[in-house]
C-alpha cells in the first residue's frame, strides 16, 4: 500500500501512475478515482490536463486493455509489449498475415503522421487504400457486427508506436501518434522491475497474468532480470536485487477502490487479498477489479457503487462485516473524497450493493 501511495500522497498525477505502473482507463471515471485517491487535492481536471499536455498517453496497455501510462516510461512499455508473442483466436482464415499485418501498421502510421486525430471509421477508409481490399473484409466479431479484417491489428499497431488514444470527439474514441519515444536495452526487464517494485514479492506467473503474457516468456525475463528470492507465507516469491525492505506493520484503515484499480488487480497472493467471503463477493469468476472494492487495513473487505445524477453522486457501500464507529467516520471522508475528485458532491449509503459486476 506505501508503494501504490495508498497510505501516503504522491506528489503529483504523474507519480501516482508510475506508482501503479499504469492506471487502468477503460472507464475514464476509474482511471481518475485510481490516480485521485492517491494524491491530494487532485480531481479529474487534473487528470484530463495530464493526458492534454503529453504528462500521460492513453493507450493500449497490459491485458490489451485501455491504460494511461507515464509518457516518460512510454518507450518502456511499448517495447516490453511488442516483445509478446502474438496470440490471436480468429480463425485462421481471418487472421492476417505477418506481411499485412505489417503493412496495416505501416498505413495507420501514415494515416496518423499528419498530426490529426481520427476515428477507426475514419482510418478504415485510408487503411485499405494504402493497403488492398483484403484489409476490408468484415472478418472481427465485434459487438453483433463484424469489423475489418486490418482492425485486429489494432493493439500491435498501438505496442509498435504507430498509434495511441486521442482526445476523443463527442462519445466516439479517436487515435492519434503517440509521443516520441525512445526503446531501452532490455525493455522487458525493466517493465518486470517496474511491476517488482509496485507489487512485488511476485512470482512471474502473477507478473505473466498481469500482462496477460504467456508464462515461458514471463520466465525467460524473470531469468535475466536482477532479482532475488524471499519467502512470503512459506513460497519462494521475487523482488528486485536489494529491495527487501519491508514496513514493519501492516497498513491499516479504509480505502476505497474503484474498478480495475491496480492495487486490487495486481497485488498476490489473492488469498490474502480477498479472504474468506471476500473471494466470493468481490470476485467475479475469480477475476479481480469486476467491483469497485472496499480495503480494510489493506485487505478487501467489501463492495461499493456509485451512480451519479447531475453533480450528485450517490455512493452505496457495502461492508462484509460491521464497520467500528471510527471506520465509519473515515469511510465518510473517503466518499467526500470521492466526490471532490470527480467534482460532485458525495453521500454515503452503507447498505447492500445490488448491481452486478462491471455495473
Amino acid at each position: 500500500m506505501s508503494r501504490q501511495h495508498l497510505t501516503a500522497a504522491a506528489p503529483g498525477v504523474e507519480a501516482a501512475v508510475v506508482a501503479m505502473a499504469a492506471a487502468h482507463a477503460q472507464v475514464a471515471s476509474a482511471a481518475e478515482l485510481s490516480i485521485g485517491i492517491r494524491t491530494e487535492g487532485t480531481t479529474r481536471a487534473d487528470v484530463r490536463a495530464a493526458l492534454a499536455d503529453g504528462t500521460l498517453t492513453k493507450t493500449i496497455g497490459p491485458r490489451g486493455t485501455v491504460h494511461l501510462l507515464p509518457t516518460r516510461d512510454l518507450g518502456l512499455w511499448l517495447g516490453a509489449l511488442d516483445s509478446l508473442p502474438v496470440s490471436n483466436g480468429l480463425p485462421a482464415a481471418a487472421r492476417l498475415s505477418d506481411e499485412q499485418q505489417d503493412q496495416v501498421i505501416a498505413a495507420i502510421g501514415a494515416a496518423l503522421d499528419d498530426g490529426a486525430d481520427l476515428t477507426a471509421d475514419e482510418l478504415d477508409d485510408r487503411v485499405v487504400a494504402a493497403t488492398g481490399a483484403w484489409a476490408a473484409d468484415p472478418v472481427v466479431p465485434a459487438f453483433g457486427g463484424w469489423w475489418p479484417r486490418w482492425r485486429q491489428a489494432i493493439a500491435r499497431a498501438a505496442s509498435a508506436g504507430a498509434l495511441a488514444y486521442g482526445a476523443g470527439r463527442g462519445p466516439k474514441a479517436t487515435y492519434a501518434r503517440p509521443p516520441a519515444f525512445t526503446l531501452p536495452d532490455d525493455p522487458a526487464a525493466d517493465l518486470l522491475r517496474e511491476y517488482l517494485h509496485s507489487y512485488g514479492p511476485a512470482t512471474h506467473r502473477e507478473f505473466a497474468q498481469w500482462l496477460a503474457a504467456p508464462l515461458g516468456w514471463a520466465a525467460s525475463v524473470f531469468e535475466r532480470a536482477e532479482i532475488e528470492a524471499v519467502h512470503v507465507e512459506g513460497g519462494e516469491r521475487w523482488v528486485n536485487h536489494g529491495d527487501t525492505g519491508f514496513a514493519d506493520a501492516p497498513a491499516t484503515g479504509i480505502r476505497l477502490l474503484p474498478y480495475f484499480d491496480p492495487y486490487a488487480v495486481g497485488s498476490h497472493p489473492r488469498a490474502l487479498l480477498f479472504p474468506g467471503h471476500a473471494a466470493e463477493r468481490a470476485l467475479g469468476r475469480g477475476q479481480a477489479g469486476v467491483f469497485p472494492v472496499l480495503l480494510v487495513d489493506g485487505a478487501v473487505g467489501g463492495v461499493w457503487h456509485q451512480k451519479r445524477s447531475g453533480k450528485r453522486i450517490a455512493v452505496t457501500v457495502e461492508p462484509l462485516r460491521a464497520l467500528r464507529a471510527a471506520q465509519v467516520r473515515e469511510l465518510e471522508e473517503r466518499v467526500e473524497r470521492i466526490g471532490e475528485i470527480l467534482e460532485g458532491a458525495a453521500s454515503l449509503t452503507v447498505g447492500e450493493v445490488s448491481v452486478g459486476p462491471h455495473a
